[in-house]
């Protein structure tokens, strides 16, 4: 007869094997609390408990899989939180970074301080992925009209699944940047946006659980890293009001260069950058 395995030593196995091979030991939690179907106190309740040797194998293999092919931890288990909230996440989206939470929470400032009472005010996501900021910004903020637009079906799917898990008020379009908005003759409060910014040059310094694993279309664009920018700038003035304002997600070395286009586009707008978490340039807000 089998010795039956204790949780506590499961983990300890996964841990070690992960650090001997240069990954994040973290992982080990996050996928056997997966596997085992646990909330975070039960977890560590548990630790004393067998494990069924089916759900040992069946963890070793995600973990290895890991190690071997560098398949982020959200692909083997299918969803990451974001915002408090748990997301659907596959191959087709972007996995929801905790940086776009600031983008997120500067939205939601803005808009509480500035509609007060207000409603029927338009929020635009461009480039939603798996719809985190739309479906974040419609449940934070439940008085305004959420659009959010993607290229990808594929990615629309994954969108409006989680929309329909939590019963967010979304409407989501199919089509390149603004132009199904511009199409519906809808008019823009507010445009936010963590559109695709890496430099095609990057792609080599990235960590394999991106570059291989997340959709390159979320990723990168041309005109080192500025197309998408480029692109929503120009379709801007078909969509806003007379206080409409902007808000994107950029890469940490892109304040300047995002501003020039918006000034270039805008003379009159009032433009900031805001750092994230970490001290960097995260975010272009601006007033037009």
């Amino acid at each position: 007869m089998k010795k039956l395995v204790k949780q506590f030593e499961v983990l300890n196995w996964a841990s070690l094997f992960l650090k001997k091979h240069n990954c994040e030991p973290t992982i080990a939690k996050i996928l056997l609390r997966y596997h085992l179907r646990l909330t975070e106190s039960e977890f560590y309740m548990m630790m004393h408990e067998a494990v069924s040797a089916e759900t040992v194998s069946q963890f070793k293999a995600d973990i290895i899989k890991h190690v071997k092919t560098g398949i982020p931890v959200q692909h083997l288990t299918g969803y990451e939180y974001f915002y408090g909230r748990k997301f659907i996440v596959n191959e087709h989206v972007l996995i929801p970074r905790p940086e776009t939470e600031k983008l997120v929470q500067h939205v939601i400032g803005l808009a509480k301080t500035e509609m007060g009472a207000e409603s029927n005010v338009n929020i635009i996501d461009i480039g939603t992925g798996s719809g985190v900021i739309a479906i974040t910004l419609a449940l934070e903020l439940p008085n305004t009209n959420v659009f959010a637009v993607d290229i990808s079906q594929e990615a629309l799917v994954i969108a409006k699944k989680n929309a329909q898990i939590h019963q967010a008020n979304v409407s989501f379009f199919h089509g390149n940047y603004l132009q199904p908005i511009i199409h519906k003759k809808i008019k823009a409060d507010y445009i936010v946006s963590n559109p695709p910014y890496i430099k095609q040059s990057e792609k080599s310094s990235l960590a394999t659980t991106v570059k291989d694993f997340d959709p390159a279309l979320a990723l990168f664009a041309n005109e080192e890293g500025l197309e998408a920018y480029q692109k929503i700038i120009k379709m801007v003035p078909k969509v806003i009001t007379s206080n409409s304002k902007v808000v994107f997600e950029i890469g940490y070395d892109q304040g300047s260069s995002v501003c020039h286009l918006i000034k270039n586009q805008f003379p009159q707008s009032s433009v900031k950058v805001i750092q994230d978490i970490n001290g960097l340039d995260r975010i272009v807000s601006t007033q037009l």
